[in-house]
């Protein structure tokens, strides 16, 4: 039963009605983060035009081509948010009592601290990335690798989970690298920036965080060498797949890409 309830919430939560309901000034606040909301400029060749340094300091020009940096707090419409509404119906359905239920919620949160926190700062590293320029000069580097760069990309992905341990914060990490040196290459960007997650995908199997929380779930500590020898070849055989789907998606099959 926790398991159907946690799957009803999460589809209710993905529809856009929902999405739509649980937006709003108090539902999801947003800050301009200071000092950094349209401070950044992009300048040619990761974008169309080049910035005209003269006017950098005129407002209006600043607000039309300056990168915005605003912090949602979109607490109601994440998932998380479902999740633990989930967790309060299965404890009430299990007759928890309200001890019993923190209980197993600050036992939870000792087990996945260190994940959790891996999680904000590789979210808050690709951020950084973002508005330092870092993406967009490994951008500008990868298109070095030229007709091949479907199959990089899609190993980039991969790289990106594998290291980070989240599809979320490889996309967060490398997404826009990725739209960026598809935009340079000419290749389609929904379908590089889409290899990036689905490349990533690849890598769960093998992150630190997933075999952690993995061994830490069944009662295996001290196995997670064990257990990422044994699906190491599995994962890169399965991004190597993906990689050359994608390579026949922007080549053999263009009509696939919405």
């Amino acid at each position: 039963m926790p398991w159907v309830f946690l799957s009803i919430v999460v589809i209710v939560w993905g529809l856009p009605a929902t999405k739509t309901a649980l937006t709003g000034p108090l539902l999801a606040p947003s800050v301009q983060v200071p000092m950094v909301h349209k401070t950044v400029f992009r300048d040619y060749p990761v974008v169309g035009a080049r910035i005209d340094a003269s006017r950098i300091g005129d407002p209006a020009y600043r607000n039309d081509h300056a990168e915005a940096a605003v912090l949602a707090v979109n607490w109601a419409s994440a998932t998380g948010t479902a999740i633990l509404l989930a967790a309060i119906v299965s404890a009430i359905y299990l007759r928890m009592s309200v001890a019993q239920f923190f209980a197993v919620f600050f036992k939870t949160f000792r087990r996945m601290r260190s994940p959790l926190a891996t999680i904000m700062l590789m979210l808050a590293l690709g951020f950084v990335t973002r508005y330092g320029g870092t993406d967009a000069t490994l951008g500008l580097a990868f298109t070095r690798t030229g007709w091949l760069y479907p199959f990089f990309g899609t190993m980039l992905g991969w790289l990106g989970v594998a290291l980070t341990g989240s599809d979320t914060s490889s996309n967060v990490l490398f997404g826009s690298l990725q739209k960026i040196t598809a935009q340079q290459l000419g290749f389609n960007p929904v379908l590089v920036v889409t290899a990036n997650s689905t490349g990533g995908v690849m890598g769960k199997m093998i992150d630190a965080q997933s075999i952690v929380v993995s061994t830490a779930s069944t009662g295996q500590s001290g196995q997670e060498g064990r257990i990422l020898r044994f699906v190491f070849w599995h994962s890169i055989a399965l991004a190597t797949i993906m990689g050359v789907i994608v390579m026949l998606q922007a080549y053999v099959f263009p009509w696939m890409i919405p």
